[in-house]
């Protein structure tokens, strides 16, 4: 004989699953932009190791839109430098988000449990 499907309780399951996934996709998607930071940092720091050894006085351009502009190399040097800061705060911020989602998801796996353990347990004192 089929126990009886208790609604309130299905219905809090697929909230919590459904809640699951797109915290899921959500610490996904913060990975790969995480990934992309990284390349852009590493293309960064070689960039600044390339500049440093020009000497003083060098031609340099950089790049604005489509366009190069002839900058000062030490103009370039502080951009870069003020790049890299840049990357390096949103690494961190996307960093927090995603421990937080992280433990969201932690719990929303947690509540699961607990609601499948306690129908059990319910299921198993009717019988």
């Amino acid at each position: 004989m089929a126990l009886p499907v208790d609604l309130e309780l299905k219905k809090a399951f697929v909230d919590l699953q459904v809640k699951m996934i797109a915290t899921s996709k959500k610490i996904h998607f913060i990975d790969t932009q995480i990934g992309v930071l990284k390349r852009v940092l590493q293309h960064v720091d070689i960039t600044q190791g390339e500049i440093s050894m020009l000497p003083p006085g060098t031609k340099t351009y950089e790049s604005v839109g489509r366009m190069f502009l002839l900058t000062d190399l030490e103009e370039v040097k502080s951009n870069l430098k003020t790049r890299e800061s840049q990357l390096t705060a949103k690494t961190a911020d996307l960093e927090k988000n995603k421990e937080y989602l992280e433990k969201n998801l932690k719990e929303s796996q947690d509540n699961i449990r607990e609601m499948v353990q306690q129908r059990k347990e319910q299921s198993d004192s009717k019988i």
